[in-house]
């Protein structure tokens, strides 16, 4: 996996929240093999729920080594990440970065 695109996944997520909220949301990459997962973490908002931050995964993009290229993913209801065929596969990441940052169809971000 290209260090810079990874470098410009973690800049992309610091830079979505201001500073000022961070302290009741955050953005977070998640790294498990080819895979990198965007996830919208939240301070508990009721007692009863516990100390734990709530976890919410928004984006995968997973990187193809025999590829050199990088394909965004989306999740349904059910937990499950389906291909975006919106947008072809990138040799980088910013064109994906720029459409789930655009998110045209509200899949990402609602």
């Amino acid at each position: 996996m290209p260090e810079l695109d990874l470098a410009r996944i973690r800049r992309f997520v610091d830079a979505r929240v201001p500073a000022r909220a961070r302290h009741q949301v955050r953005l977070e990459v998640e790294v498990q093999g080819s895979a990198v997962t965007i996830v919208e973490r939240r301070a508990p908002w009721r007692a009863d729920i516990g100390p734990e931050w709530s976890r919410f995964p928004i984006a995968r993009l997973r990187y193809s080594p025999t590829n050199a290229a990088w394909t965004l993913f989306w999740r349904d209801r059910n937990l499950r990440w389906h291909r975006y065929d919106r947008i072809d596969a990138a040799a980088h990441v910013d064109s994906l970065l720029a459409e789930i940052d655009a998110d045209p169809t509200a899949i990402f971000w609602g």
